[in-house]
């Protein structure tokens, strides 16, 4: 009985060259050296800030210390309240964040289809974008009251009129030679727009995503700073007017973490899209 030959299996993966396999050392511990000198960087402030803070170089009255802010938030977490803040500021943030996100890119995508109603449009864009948003919080809170709903519309009129610029930017910043053999192709206005505009604003959005991050954060703690019972710029604000600055700088911290967890799940959408 013969034997069938054994066929050599054959890798799909070319393999890398000695060169490229340096290469891809080298972005691997320059990865690591620049996570590491972060690392370092924050342990560093923070043992500073502890240290100047202990030996009274500076007030802790004034500007707190590592060890209080973690009193604080053991004694916050251990009272249940904290929880009940960080959810309510988050919540409002995610809405507006949402909301001012899309709508935006759907008011520049109306702008870039009606190139009449953006000419028209486009100063008071232009204004809206200019006026300071705190100017707006009263009549803002006559509308909608006093509530989350004012708060979420504050988030959303700081993000939405930078998102539709930008947004509106990156449409008309499509190569006009594209569109122009698209058209010669007998492509439709859709066409043009879903196989060739909205594509190429792709990296666009991922930037609009990562700077409304920001921006919607702003947003809704000038919101909890205007009128809010609830939610960690409302804790800022008590805090400041009872002189209790540990609250204000555990409040404070949390933002940052927040803020920070929220930009890093941007950062896996682009990384995600990027493959």
């Amino acid at each position: 009985m013969k034997k069938k030959p054994v066929k050599p299996k054959i890798s799909r993966v070319a393999p890398y060259s000695s060169a490229h396999k340096k290469y891809l050392q080298k972005q691997r511990n320059d990865k690591i050296f620049v996570l590491i000198m972060q690392i370092m960087l924050l342990v560093l402030a923070i043992g500073l800030w502890e240290l100047l803070a202990v030996t009274n170089v500076v007030d802790p009255f004034f500007v707190s210390s590592p060890s209080r802010i973690f009193k604080m938030f053991v004694s916050l977490v251990a009272s249940g309240t904290i929880w009940k803040h960080v959810g309510i500021t988050l919540l409002e943030t995610i809405i507006g964040f949402l909301i001012a996100t899309f709508g935006g890119t759907l008011i520049a995508i109306l702008l870039w289809w009606n190139q009449k109603l953006r000419r028209i449009l486009e100063p008071y864009i232009v204004v809206l974008n200019s006026l300071p948003k705190i100017a707006l919080g009263p009549i803002i809170i006559l509308w909608f009251g006093s509530g989350m709903s004012a708060i979420v519309v504050m988030c959303i009129l700081i993000t939405i009129v930078l998102t539709t610029i930008s947004m509106l930017n990156a449409f008309n910043s499509c190569d006009a030679d594209k569109i122009q053999l698209l058209k010669s192709m007998h492509a439709n206005k859709f066409q043009i727009f879903w196989k060739l505009i909205l594509p190429n604003a792709t990296d666009e959005f991922i930037s609009v995503l990562k700077i409304n991050v920001g921006m919607s954060w702003v947003g809704t703690i000038m919101g909890e700073y205007l009128s809010s019972s609830a939610g960690l710029g409302f804790l800022i604000v008590y805090g400041s007017q009872i002189f209790k600055i540990d609250l204000v700088m555990t409040s404070t911290v949390l933002l940052c973490l927040l803020a920070a967890l929220m930009y890093m799940a941007v950062c896996l959408i682009e990384k995600i899209h990027s493959r």
